[in-house]
């Protein structure tokens, strides 16, 4: 590599990992806002960043460093989520073995989110099987794919359920909704 490479050096003169550094602040607060935990916050950005220091070769220097480091960040915290949620998931094995029970840990310590989550989960309980079903396989981490052949029926009509039980979730419970 040329000592002029632009992987070398930034603009400002920083070297690579001086830019991460000098962008934690920024990265720690958007972790915040994702995990709602310091202690998981902490732990996530020093996982992105170990990611990004393994990863610094395929870093292009015309790109946003920020940018790219918030997109390694919520990928680990959504890859993180989704194995979560598959480890945590109970299956029901009576002669209908598709049904999943939700997690009892969810994470909210607050008797305000613990009271949302109930809500939600009184909502949820209500709707027909056809799309109650398919919905908490969703949430619980399960691809389309899987549910579509779990339920024995079309990804498209998988696909079609959890949007319309979405939807009726949202519009339930829109007292709830709040923005960031």
């Amino acid at each position: 590599m040329e000592l002029n490479s632009p992987r070398k050096k930034d603009l400002d003169g920083l070297s690579f990992e001086e830019q991460i550094l000098s962008l934690q602040d920024n990265l720690m607060m958007f972790a915040l806002k994702l995990t709602a935990n310091r202690d998981d916050a902490e732990d996530l950005l020093q996982e992105t960043i170990l990611k990004a220091m393994r990863n610094k070769e395929k870093y292009v220097s015309n790109i946003n460093l920020k940018g790219w480091l918030f997109t390694i960040m919520r990928n680990i915290f959504i890859n993180e989520y989704r194995r979560a949620a598959v480890r945590n998931t109970t299956v029901d094995n009576t002669e209908d073995s598709y049904f999943l029970n939700l997690p009892q840990d969810s994470g909210f310590s607050t008797p305000d989110g613990a009271y949302t989550l109930g809500e939600i989960e009184k909502v949820i309980s209500e709707f027909k099987d056809d799309y109650r079903i398919p919905f908490t396989m969703h949430v619980a981490g399960f691809k389309y794919k899987e549910i579509a052949e779990k339920m024995d029926l079309p990804i498209g009509t998988v696909k079609s359920r959890i949007f319309f039980a979405r939807k009726q979730l949202a519009e339930t419970l829109k007292e709830y909704q709040y923005k960031m």
